[in-house]
């Protein structure tokens, strides 16, 4: 049979993707990328430890991203992510940004981590008060704490849940109820879902309505962020971040206002 006539495959460009040896939500990712990108996964080695602080600080060593970025190089991406929260958010923001040059330099391309496009984001929505939510122990949210608050940012909320593994099998509804811990209407003006391997895209547009303020997750951020670098947009129904027009909040009646109290 002549083919011929289908013309493709169509030319895609690539981002590279660095995530922890843990990372189990690969097809999360793969939801905000339209057709004409392709995501280039790789893995950190597998360090036999649960997460924490320790677990951030060796998925994050400058010799394991710049050896996951040289591989990626093999496939031409035109940006490199690196996706974990708090693997770059251990080390504060001059952490961060010394990550983001090490990549650089080990693939000669722009780089990115989820910490450093929490903060794009914050300053996209204009949000100087931060809701949080974490899936991690107390010590890793107080470090997601201080990192957000070196960025000038004010932590108005926060819950966690104090899990040290298999942080991908957490249920949408249990992000929803943490989120309701965390936020309340008018009182931060965004809410933050910490976590690469915390499921969040299919919660985050009921959340935003339900709350009347941005709803922004650690895999939204890092698509948004490395896609914004190729001079195109991530896909999300419904999202502000992702859409101007989602960002204007309905106004509600009195007595609903009321029930928030």
């Amino acid at each position: 049979m002549d083919v011929s006539f289908l013309g493709g495959p169509r030319p895609q460009r690539g981002v590279g993707v660095v995530a922890p040896f843990d990372f189990a939500l690969d097809r999360e990712l793969w939801r905000w990328v339209p057709d004409d990108v392709s995501l280039h996964l790789t893995r950190t080695p597998f360090v036999p430890v649960e997460v924490s602080l320790d677990l951030a600080r060796l998925v994050s060593e400058h010799e394991t991203l710049g050896e996951a970025v040289r591989a990626l190089t093999a496939v031409s991406p035109e940006v490199v992510a690196y996706a974990c929260t708090s693997g770059s958010f251990v080390g504060g923001i001059a952490g961060e940004r010394a990550m983001c040059a090490a990549m650089s330099v080990a693939g000669a391309l722009p780089a990115l981590t989820t910490s450093g496009a929490l903060l794009e984001a914050l300053a996209e929505l204009g949000a100087r008060r931060v809701a949080l939510v974490t899936p991690y122990t107390v010590s890793v949210t107080r470090a997601l704490e201080d990192y957000v608050a070196q960025a000038g940012a004010r932590v108005t909320g926060c819950a966690y849940m104090g899990l040290t593994r298999h942080i991908w099998r957490v249920p949408y509804r249990d992000v929803v109820d943490m989120a309701r811990r965390a936020a309340r209407p008018g009182t931060a003006d965004a809410l933050f879902l910490s976590c690469t391997n915390l499921p969040t895209y299919d919660v985050i547009p009921q959340l935003e309505a339900e709350l009347r303020m941005p709803v922004i997750s650690a895999n939204q951020v890092t698509m948004w962020a490395a896609l914004r670098r190729l001079g195109t947009r991530a896909v999300g129904p419904y999202q502000a971040l992702l859409d101007d027009a989602a960002r204007v909040w309905p106004v509600l009646p009195e007595e609903q206002q009321e029930g928030w109290t």
